[in-house]
């Protein structure tokens, strides 16, 4: 089983985001889950390279080769890649649950293509987006407005679990 998490490459965010990445981490390792992120040292994916290694977990790291700069020494598995678009793919490779944690743009990007593709049924996992301290309420509201617009399908709006709390989204592991 594969739970991977999407996820912020800045410093300096709230400290909650980050414990709540190390909450989820060792809840998936001790169900037997190998963690795929994107495998750096910087951020939240540093963070989540650290617990999984330190929970004993699988810790896969996807990498295009110009990051090799940052690539995280915890790695017990590292993918390159030439370009952003092949480290997403690869990175969605085999998981059985995508998480965005509280991101960017990069975060929003692996977001937004895995739900197209679990739309297009080329992604066959969950897809959930930690709503810790109403993070994604504004993704929530736009995405309200794309249905009521006739631009999303309710079905597909579905696709999007908003768990609030890393104990809700503990369960979906």
């Amino acid at each position: 089983m594969r739970a991977l998490f999407f996820c912020s490459a800045c410093a300096g965010i709230a400290p909650e985001y980050n414990e709540a990445a190390r909450r989820l981490v060792r809840a998936a390792a001790s169900r037997g889950y190998e963690i795929v992120s994107g495998g750096t040292v910087k951020g939240t994916m540093g963070v989540i390279c650290d617990e999984a290694a330190a929970c004993g977990a699988v810790v896969r790291g996807v990498l295009p080769r110009f990051m090799e700069d940052v690539v995280s020494p915890r790695l017990t598995e590292t993918v390159w890649t030439d370009t952003m678009s092949a480290r997403k793919e690869a990175m969605r490779e085999g998981a059985d649950i995508a998480i965005a944690l509280p991101g960017g743009i990069g975060t929003m990007d692996e977001l937004f293509e895995t739900l197209v593709l679990s739309k297009l049924g080329r992604f066959h996992g969950r897809i959930a987006a930690l709503n810790i301290g109403g993070f994604y309420g504004p993704l929530d509201a736009l995405l309200a407005h794309f249905v009521e617009t006739g631009m999303l399908e309710p079905k597909d709006r579905a696709r999007l679990l908003l768990p609030k709390t890393v104990e809700e989204l503990e369960a979906l592991l």
